[in-house]
């Protein structure tokens, strides 16, 4: 992609956060760039517009994609970028409550590719951006279901990487570590909490306010996002901010005992 005339870009939950900064870095990048927003459709005095979508829904999706063909013309950017969280024990899920968090981090990013992919051929190019997390790479006491989802989309992602190449497109993952944004106050509490579960629960709450709190700012996941969507040749996964480097290639190298010990440790559980 040339990032004179870079073409047109999607970028899903983007009224807030990192959606919210990778439009705006898309946009200043000369991107036409669409975003989506589960309330209604709205153009933004930044040059943005941000159109209705529910990710777990297929009409709803379909609605979206013919939408901005029939304004744009064409897609060459799919940033999946909606999700949301779940902090507590895996136990204290059911399993409706398991599959509804994946329809959104998992289905919802399928269906959103399933529907850009005939138009990215028709063109015989596209790059496709999913976010992951560093805990698509580790575990992550206490968000064992969500920790699910981003691993599903590791998985997903560099498979349909190799499935989509002679086609022209790209599938590239990016890798954030904690970021300053609400997703710690929009986490979906467990549906039926155990009180076995209570204080564990509340530490790592404790836990994860302090990491935001002092995590990257997102328009940095913008930059590496951006980056991700430029670069002619693009890397298979790009880990976003110092913190989230240091978790990937500790993963990779640091003798699985050792990581094992300091994951517990930080996570203030018992050796």
């Amino acid at each position: 992609m040339k990032t004179t005339n870079p073409g047109v870009a999607l970028v899903t939950g983007a009224s807030s956060g990192i959606g919210q900064a990778t439009a705006r870095a898309l946009r200043k990048a000369g991107f036409t760039v669409f975003g989506t927003s589960r309330h209604p459709a709205f153009e933004r005095p930044d040059g943005i517009t941000i159109l209705s979508c529910d990710v777990t829904d297929d009409a709803s999706v379909t609605k979206l994609v013919d939408e901005v063909v029939s304004r744009a013309g064409r897609i060459d950017l799919l940033v999946n970028n909606a999700g949301i969280g779940l902090l507590g024990g895996a136990e204290e899920s059911s399993t409706r409550q398991a599959q509804a968090l994946f329809d959104v981090n998992v289905f919802g990013v399928m269906r959103v590719t399933n529907a850009v992919l005939p138009i990215m051929r028709r063109q015989g190019k596209g790059r496709i951006v999913n976010l992951s997390s560093v805990l698509g790479l580790i575990p992550a006491p206490y968000s064992a279901l969500y920790a699910s989802t981003k691993h599903a989309i590791e998985g997903y992602s560099e498979s349909l990487d190799h499935e989509l190449r002679s086609a022209g497109i790209r599938v590239v993952l990016v890798e954030p570590a904690y970021t300053r944004t609400s997703f710690e106050e929009n986490l979906i509490r467990p549906d039926r909490l155990l009180d076995i579960y209570d204080a564990a629960r509340s530490s790592m709450q404790v836990i994860l306010r302090k990491a935001v709190e002092t995590g990257d700012a997102p328009e940095l996941v913008a930059k590496t996002i951006l980056e991700a969507a430029t670069t002619p040749v693009p890397k298979r996964r790009y880990a976003a901010g110092k913190k989230a480097r240091q978790v990937s290639l500790l993963r990779r190298f640091v003798p699985e005992s050792a990581f094992d010990k300091s994951l517990r440790k930080q996570n203030n559980l018992p050796p």
